[in-house]
């Protein structure tokens, strides 16, 4: 597994071991808040960044919307209203709007799209703290959504200002998904008195449900995990032996590795790896 870690000022990245077993580092630049090239996926082969695209995946040309026609009227216009009437911002101030946008973009980076197809995550959960709509459950320790957010939102800027003396929207990247990894890890340094208000667990718990339900609840998103969207009132015709629909195009795989300043290329279950793997709500024995 690929270590990071800090060396006067930059990023070292464990690729290797000696015969000893001493580790050996690569050493990058540490992100600024500007850069724009060290936080994008890097090809293997060449070592060189990958240019964003329009449509990354492995599906290249696949189109959900391609198949609008198939759908009924209500339902096609549910999904492009999601591309073509992005809600406007009505629930986060313009304080802190900026700082939700730079926490979902290292819970969920999309630094693999380019501008015109980037998914409007804020927007959506925006959307739902301002209707005050419920995932259909609450934790019984955690306060409501709307408070819950902008007080993660306070505690993530302390853990900011303990561990850097700077603001999170100032830092890197790799700086802020340290920040980020405290709550994951259930170890945040600081803002403890927002955290006796709500386990961290329950909070990243509630962020990233929202983070994940704005991004794969978009076309673009399907386009890129080859979803065929809507079912009705067309239905699937080939549910077995894993063939493709004749609307579906080939799976084209293509090696990537994360970016050398990321922290997001391994997996730890929330709560740190000694705690026992916690479902998604609403998923737990299921498969």
């Amino acid at each position: 597994m690929k270590k990071m870690k800090q060396k006067n000022g930059r990023i070292a990245r464990k690729i290797a071991s000696n015969e000893d077993r001493t580790p050996v580092y690569q050493f990058y630049p540490a992100t600024t808040a500007g850069d724009t090239t060290g936080h994008l996926p890097i090809d293997p082969q060449t070592g060189q960044p990958l240019a964003p695209m329009a449509q990354p995946g492995y599906y290249p040309g696949f189109s959900t919307l391609s198949q609008q026609a198939f759908w009924d009227e209500a339902t096609r216009k549910v999904v492009l209203n999601r591309v073509h009437n992005v809600p406007p911002i009505r629930f986060f101030t313009p304080e802190q709007l900026p700082f939700m946008m730079a926490v979902c973009d290292r819970l969920l980076p999309q630094d693999d799209r380019d501008n015109a197809h980037k998914i409007p995550v804020v927007n959506y959960i925006d959307q739902r703290l301002y209707e005050n709509k419920l995932n259909g459950y609450q934790y019984a320790d955690m306060p409501p959504d709307r408070e819950a957010i902008i007080m993660g939102l306070q505690g993530i800027e302390e853990i900011a200002q303990h561990m850097y003396d700077q603001s999170f929207i100032q830092l890197g990247h790799w700086e802020q998904e340290s920040i980020l990894r405290t709550i994951h890890q259930n170890q945040p340094p600081a803002g403890h008195a927002i955290w006796k208000q709500m386990p961290p667990t329950h909070f990243w718990a509630l962020i990233m449900q929202d983070v994940v339900q704005a991004y794969y609840a978009h076309p673009y998103a399907w386009d890129e995990i080859s979803f065929g969207g809507p079912a009705y009132p067309r239905g699937y015709t080939r549910l077995s032996d894993g063939k493709p629909e004749p609307w579906e195009v080939e799976e084209e795989r293509y090696d990537w590795e994360a970016p050398p300043t990321s922290l997001s290329d391994h997996y730890e279950p929330i709560g740190g790896p000694h705690e026992h793997a916690r479902h998604a709500i609403g998923q737990g024995g299921t498969h």
